[in-house]
């Protein structure tokens, strides 16, 4: 999973619509990632396309998307798998 994708699915654990991503995204990584537009609604397409997100309204011309069952089972799996990560790099550097 790519870490836009991570943080996209990451913060539709409560619906928004695209530019409340990206500012989440931005603030939750002390703007260390910084979403283009063009990155986020390519990603946004993906996981609509793949049922990890879904569109749930439009409010002021603005679609809101949030996660579905899916997206939070392939979120939790990412968790894991980062943090097997972080284990193995602190059992290397004991």
């Amino acid at each position: 999973m790519t870490e836009t994708a991570f943080y996209i699915l990451l913060s539709l654990l409560t619906p928004m619509h695209g530019y409340a991503i990206m500012k989440h995204v931005a603030t939750i990584t002390n703007q260390r990632v910084i979403l283009s537009a063009g990155t986020m609604y390519g990603t946004l397409q993906k996981l609509e396309r793949t049922e990890l997100i879904r569109f749930v309204t439009a409010e002021d011309q603005r679609k809101i998307y949030q996660i579905t069952p899916a997206g939070r089972r392939q979120l939790t799996a990412e968790r894991a798998r980062l943090g097997e990560l972080m284990a193995n790099s602190r059992m290397l550097e004991q």
